[in-house]
């Protein structure tokens, strides 16, 4: 890694830096198109009538894309051994959007349904799904009010017992790619199924890839024996 000096990131840091910034920005232009853009493919091209029904699903779309990048964005920034201040303005940008994204897609389509006489969850999701796909639902809002809880770390991020909540979040990503893949009607065929799909792998190949790295770092002092 090459030296800092004077607080300040050398040439060859700067260079990571700057690389790692565009990187994560163009990703969430990326993901954000395909999602947009297989929203519009699944109304045949064409923007339709602005309804809760046909926006919630657009905005889990987003809110997932976005937290895919941020899982990509920081193993680069790991690989890179830059700090974590490298990316911090896009990390708290994209956080915010994302909070927000999560409670609407949900919100929008609870109170839909109670305003179409169907009540109130679970039975509102319970009757908007295909028989027997109603668990999945409850999948989704488990995952949600992880993701909610989640933003506590503010708070409790330095407490020893809030990497269990990192492993949660992690479970929660796993469960809501499923819950997509199941319920949503853009994931359903077609080319964004397959991009789908990557997201999947691409986070799953993560994830092992985390773990092992946080298997070998608490098993390297335990397996090196002290000089005698």
């Amino acid at each position: 890694m090459s030296k800092l000096t004077d607080g300040k990131p050398a040439p060859a840091d700067r260079n990571h830096v700057l690389f790692i910034q565009t990187f994560a920005w163009s990703l969430v232009a990326i993901v954000c198109t395909l999602a947009v853009a297989s929203w519009l493919h699944y109304y045949s091209g064409k923007i339709p009538k602005l309804t809760a029904y046909s926006v919630f699903p657009l905005l889990g779309l987003l809110a997932y894309s976005l937290m895919w990048t941020h899982y990509v964005t920081g193993l680069g920034r790991r690989l890179l051994k830059l700090p974590r201040s490298a990316v911090a303005r896009y990390f708290e940008a994209t956080s915010w959007v994302v909070l927000g994204l999560i409670c609407l897609h949900p919100g929008i389509l609870i109170y839909q349904r109670f305003r179409d006489g169907y009540g109130l969850p679970p039975h509102s999701y319970e009757t908007y799904v295909a028989p027997g796909l109603g668990w999945i639902t409850i999948l989704g809002s488990t995952s949600l009010l992880i993701f909610l809880a989640y933003e506590l770390r503010r708070v409790y991020g330095n407490r020893p017992w809030w990497r269990y909540m990192q492993v949660a979040t992690d479970v929660a990503m796993l469960a809501i790619f499923y819950h997509s893949l199941r319920l949503g009607s853009e994931t359903a065929s077609g080319w964004y199924r397959a991009v789908w799909w990557f997201y999947g792998l691409v986070l799953i190949g993560i994830l092992t890839y985390n773990y092992i790295q946080k298997y070998l770092q608490h098993s390297r002092p335990a397996a090196i024996s002290p000089k005698t």
